[in-house]
């Protein structure tokens, strides 16, 4: 703990070291102390209380002294207060990934939304990601996404269950795929259900979608599109709609055994899917 805020401290100080005016009552009181040990060491050596070693011990706590009131001085002026610079490592340590999940209801289902203050997505010029809920039963967790995942670091979000399968969460930009369409796109306006499976699919499973597409539908919720698809193989059920200036695809899939035996919630979950 002691080297992060020290770190914290260094990392304020090069960015806001303009901002700093050293407190003169803390100078003082520093250049006091400093004083008051010089004149005891002086008056102990006269009076042969110290001898060699003891004299570099004194000399050692007189430095350590110095550069804790040092230490002191900086953290003080940069922070403020301890309790604000453990605040600002806690806050380091949160961003990117902060829960999301509600407790289970009465079925042992629990919904995830992304959190507000959740980091990504805030490149220059897009505005914050709208945020998205879907459900999942107990036993699926969050998992931490790697920007040499398929999908790259257009991934904002995985969850997976190690009996059940797994899903993962693509927010790409809609000006990858079509003229400027205003800030608040519809999935319609990106193009009809065959399209955008043909342009997109490839995104999700790696590889060509023709041929295993099993299914299409189309849903509206609270005056929102969503495009759903059944994809075979690889086992896929995935669902698509566009909100704000970026399009999502929500992406559940599992292996032969897992969609077997729980293709009913996988697919449960991939309609639970929803942008709020």
């Amino acid at each position: 703990m002691g080297t992060t805020l020290l770190t914290s401290c260094g990392i304020q100080w090069r960015y806001h070291h303009q901002q700093i005016v050293p407190d003169n009552h803390l100078l003082s009181h520093s250049q006091e102390s400093f004083s008051s040990r010089a004149k005891i060491t002086a008056e102990s050596r006269k009076n042969g209380f110290l001898d060699g070693e003891n004299e570099k011990s004194a000399w050692f706590l007189k430095r350590r002294s110095v550069l804790v009131s040092g230490v002191s001085l900086v953290s003080t002026s940069v922070l403020g207060s301890a309790g604000e610079g453990l605040a600002v490592v806690k806050q380091g340590l949160l961003a990117g990934r902060i829960p999301g999940l509600s407790e289970p209801d009465d079925q042992g289902w629990r919904t995830y939304r992304r959190p507000d203050d959740k980091s990504g997505g805030h490149g220059v010029g897009w505005s914050p990601i709208i945020p998205y809920l879907f459900s999942v039963p107990q036993g699926w967790e969050e998992v931490p996404v790697s920007i040499a995942d398929l999908g790259g670091t257009e991934i904002d979000l995985r969850f997976g269950s190690s009996k059940e399968g797994r899903l993962f969460v693509i927010v790409a930009p809609v000006l990858r795929f079509a003229d400027y369409l205003g800030e608040n796109a519809t999935i319609e306006q990106i193009g009809p259900p065959e399209k955008v499976i043909n342009a997109f699919g490839p995104e999700v499973i790696g590889e060509n979608v023709e041929g295993k597409v099993l299914s299409m539908n189309v849903e509206e919720h609270s005056g929102r599109r969503y495009y759903q698809y059944e994809l075979e193989p690889p086992h896929a059920l995935i669902t698509a709609t566009a909100a704000g200036n970026r399009l999502y695809l929500f992406n559940v899939t599992g292996n032969g055994l897992q969609w077997k035996r729980h293709y009913q919630d996988l697919k449960r979950i991939a309609y639970s899917f929803r942008v709020v």
